[in-house]
């Protein structure tokens, strides 16, 4: 079929809206007509580290309805509402243990641009165009996508706004509320106000931590921090010595320290200031993205001395079928208000709202389609 699609076509490059072939949905496969897409940072980094060979559709938040299912799925039905998020196999000792977000075929189904046996959904002239990004290549107006990546949406809720749940959302909240799992009445830190870090704020709120710290330099976002559950905020920018400024809220004894911290920036200069500031029996949670070959922050008899714990997070840890709910859940009784992140742009200006992301104007970018 004909579907329009914001297609990467080189490194660096702005997407480029254009008509091309998308596969009719085979038996595994579920084709998702996207009423709204989530722009994550993670798009714009395999775009730009051209990891998927150009050209190639990339959009791993997207929400919409079913038009069509293969012989083989029974989870949805056509007309049903949902939300996509990454895949996962269903089979594996991870996915047994409520673990998919470390699938053992983990890159294999959501990196590689290709189903696993090397076939490519979508076609522009008859020339492959990479896809299956994240099992759903949402940047687009209908997508082909999975039963393990699909969770119904309640008919009260706002179906164009569900897909950032499908990654950013439930990242930020997940890794505080299941990585970290952080109890009520701890202290957290938290590195980065973009909709990670915000999510991860309202997710300690929820967890009711007694101290949430969160460091970032956009005033914008550290006020509405404050709103959404920050305890306190801090402008790096006006700090000299970050370890020292953080260690300067909590006093332990002698010391001042924090139970858990959270990364979402990926600078190793900052990860290494937050180890400094980690308590005894600390963990130190990482999802930011960071440069090829960087080390772990700390050092390993510090580590040991204290029993820090560093701990790397993929999707928060998250089980879709069973967080995705509660976190619906959340959001519909005023626990998660991650609308207040969202500004909606029309999905052909998908290059004019990255640029307004960047300039800080938004903090979460999502894509509505014309209807």
């Amino acid at each position: 079929m004909k579907i329009q699609a914001a297609v990467a076509v080189g490194a660096g490059l702005p997407f480029q809206i254009k008509t091309i072939d998308l596969d009719d949905p085979r038996d595994d496969e579920i084709l998702v007509r996207i009423v709204g897409v989530g722009v994550c940072h993670t798009d714009l980094v395999f775009r730009d580290a051209g990891v998927l060979t150009a050209p190639a559709v990339l959009g791993h938040e997207g929400s919409g309805i079913v038009e069509k299912v293969g012989a083989a799925v029974t989870k949805v039905a056509a007309g049903d509402r949902v939300a996509i998020t990454f895949r996962s196999c269903g089979a594996c000792p991870r996915c047994h243990s409520g673990d998919a977000a470390y699938c053992h075929t983990m890159p294999m189904l959501n990196y590689i641009g290709m189903r696993p046996d090397g076939s490519k959904t979508l076609h522009d002239g008859g020339a492959p165009v990479a896809g299956n990004f994240f099992g759903q290549s949402s940047f687009a107006s209908h997508a082909l996508t999975y039963e393990r990546n699909v969770v119904k949406v309640p008919i009260d809720l706002p179906l164009e706004l569900m897909g950032p749940l499908g990654c950013g959302i439930q990242t930020g909240a997940g890794g505080i509320m299941r990585s970290l799992a952080c109890e009520a009445g701890s202290s957290v830190l938290i590195i980065g106000g973009g909709p990670v870090g915000l999510s991860a704020v309202m997710g300690a709120k929820i967890q009711n931590c007694a101290t949430v710290i969160l460091v970032e330099p956009m005033a914008t976002r550290r006020a509405l921090a404050l709103q959404l559950g920050a305890t306190v905020v801090i402008d790096p920018a006006t700090q000299t010595d970050l370890a020292a400024a953080v260690r300067a809220i909590l006093p332990i004894g002698v010391d001042y320290a924090f139970d858990y911290a959270f990364d979402t920036t990926g600078v190793p200069a900052v990860q290494a200031a937050v180890m400094n500031a980690l308590a005894p029996k600390g963990v130190f949670g990482i999802v930011g993205i960071t440069a090829p070959d960087v080390a772990l922050p700390g050092f390993v008899n510090t580590v040991m001395t204290f029993g820090h714990t560093v701990k790397g997070i993929i999707e928060g840890d998250s089980d879709p079928d069973e967080f995705l709910p509660q976190l619906m859940d959340h959001y519909r009784r005023g626990e998660l208000p991650f609308d207040r992140l969202i500004k909606t742009y029309p999905f052909d200006q998908i290059n004019e709202a990255i640029a307004a992301q960047h300039r800080g104007e938004c903090v979460k970018v999502v894509l509505v389609m014309e209807q």
